[in-house]
Order: C-alpha cells, then structure tokens, then sequence
C-alpha cells in the first residue's frame, strides 16, 4: 500500500512540475480585447 501511495505522490509532482516547465515555455498573448464593466454606486461604501 506504501507503494501505491508513493507512485501517486510521484505522479502527481511529476505533473506539477510538467505543467510549470509548460506555462514557463508557452507563448500565451495577452488579452488584446478592451474589457469595461460598469459598477454600481451602491457597491461601494459610502
């Protein structure tokens, strides 16, 4: 049952550490697209 559990925590560091090393190396753009949203008033105190 060690075992079991060792592989999983092996596994799941290996895709941790796999999805960091991706998100350092992908060129992901920016948004490029204006975003406005209007509030109301009443959400701020006063």
């Amino acid at each position: 049952m060690a075992k079991f559990w060792l592989i999983l925590f092996l596994l799941m560091v290996l895709c941790i550490l796999g999805g960091g090393i991706y998100l350092m190396n992908a060129d992901i753009p920016a948004p490029t697209e204006r975003v406005e949203k209007p509030l109301a008033d009443d959400m701020f105190p006063k």
